[in-house]
């Protein structure tokens, strides 16, 4: 079904009796040419891309859950390109370009909102360091602006310019981030991968790899053996244990990050706002709600769900810089498990057993890595080579040497 303003029209005239289901519920065969593990925005859009990109048909995508329930509906919604490293940014605005023409392109609202993202800066040091990274966007074929603190003050009144303690001396603007709609990102991918002839199939959890002479053929789930030419891994937070029954141990670590979202307000925020001298960022949502985060919890878990220091370090900073944001009264949280890599960048890569791939390792960056995600390992698969914008994000990094360590914290995944 097209979906389009007069068909809304339509239907409501027909007492919305037309619709059809958005995707379907097939089970599965016993082969395909590509299994992807996660119905997640990776794994879906990997899905969409390679049967509408690279024409390969026989797809499969299973779920241990239901679709969407994961990483992609436990985030802030933020998309952006402002990296610095040459290993991260072309990758990333190749993504934020996939973003602004992603509702055309699959026929589905996502609700896409450019609205801004603005990086605060407290010192002159931290000014440097943004003027480097804005010339290295620039450089890039991003957009970077720089603002003054005469700016802010007129743009955002409410920020806290009499902070001695933070003071805010300007920002670094990318006017082309913003945020979108998460639960349609994965709705509109899957829909899409659907109507190519992908079977996604939910509450299937792989229990094994079928694995012969350093060749994988295929899976074991619960729902019985499916054979598969290649087998791609999309799993986020639980990459550890999907890859350790390959006998994989991965450069990975898994955390808990918590994320929130205030009572409906006012209309308040133009756009996404970053803490330069703490972890916080904050947007506003369609409903009203400041929609924020912080750190990470700081110990490995695969549980999706935090605890009440981090819930207090997030409040804090969201005080340090406007402190209105006091009187608003928290809804709800949740938690997503981070794969967080030990240079703080991802990994889209064969592995050494053959038919086996890898996509993980995202930090924070795998909500508005989806498109570029999607479409560079739908590449790999199809052609067995990187694509030209992930060529870096390779597992044997760390063993070469070619670390993409875009915050300088070397291997602490639990400050990235």
């Amino acid at each position: 079904m097209q979906y389009s303003g007069f068909k809304v029209f339509l239907e409501g005239l027909r007492g919305n009796k037309g619709w059809t289901p958005a995707w379907r519920e097939p089970d599965p065969k016993s082969e395909y040419d590509v299994i992807i593990i996660g119905a997640g925005g990776h794994g879906l859009s990997t899905a969409y891309y390679l049967t509408k990109v690279f024409g390969v048909k026989n797809v499969a995508v299973l779920e241990k859950g239901w679709l969407g329930s994961g990483n992609i509906g436990r985030n802030t919604t933020i998309i952006r390109s402002n990296y610095m490293l040459p290993g991260n940014e072309l990758f990333y605005e190749f993504s934020l370009k996939l973003w602004e023409g992603l509702e055309q392109d699959f026929n589905y609202n996502a609700m896409i909102s450019q609205r801004s993202i603005l990086n605060l800066f407290h010192s002159d040091s931290q000014r440097d360091v943004f003027v480097r990274r804005a010339n290295a966007m620039i450089l890039a074929g991003a957009d970077a602006e720089l603002a003054d603190e005469e700016q802010l003050r007129r743009e955002l009144p409410f920020l806290d310019f009499y902070n001695a303690r933070f003071p805010i001396k300007g920002g670094l603007y990318q006017r082309r981030g913003g945020t979108v709609r998460h639960d349609a990102v994965a709705w509109g991918y899957a829909r899409g991968a659907d109507r190519n002839g992908v079977d996604i199939i939910q509450n299937c959890e792989v229990t094994g790899f079928h694995i012969e002479n350093g060749i994988c053929k295929g899976v074991q789930t619960i729902k019985g053996a499916i054979g598969g030419k290649k087998v791609a891994v999309c799993v986020a937070g639980s990459s550890g244990r999907v890859m350790a029954m390959a006998g994989m141990r991965l450069p990975i670590e898994s955390h808990v990050l918590q994320a929130f979202v205030s009572e409906g307000l006012k209309p308040t925020l133009p756009g996404v706002i970053t803490f330069g001298a703490g972890h916080f960022y904050v947007s506003q949502s369609d409903k009203g709600g400041l929609v924020f985060g912080g750190d990470l919890d700081g110990y490995n878990s695969y549980a999706q769900r935090g605890n009440l220091p981090v819930v207090e370090d997030v409040a804090e900073g969201g005080m340090a810089i406007m402190p209105m944001i006091g009187r608003a009264r928290l809804l709800r949280s949740w938690g997503g498990i981070m794969d967080m890599s030990m240079d703080g960048s991802p990994f889209i890569d064969k592995t050494d057993i053959k038919g086996l791939y890898f996509n993980g390792g995202w930090c924070y960056g795998g909500f508005k890595a989806t498109p570029a995600s999607g479409y560079c390992y739908a590449h790999l698969l199809a052609k067995d080579e990187p694509h030209p914008v992930a060529t870096e994000m390779r597992l044997d990094r760390f063993k070469r040497g070619h670390l993409i360590d875009e915050k300088g914290q070397g291997n602490q995944p639990n400050l990235h």
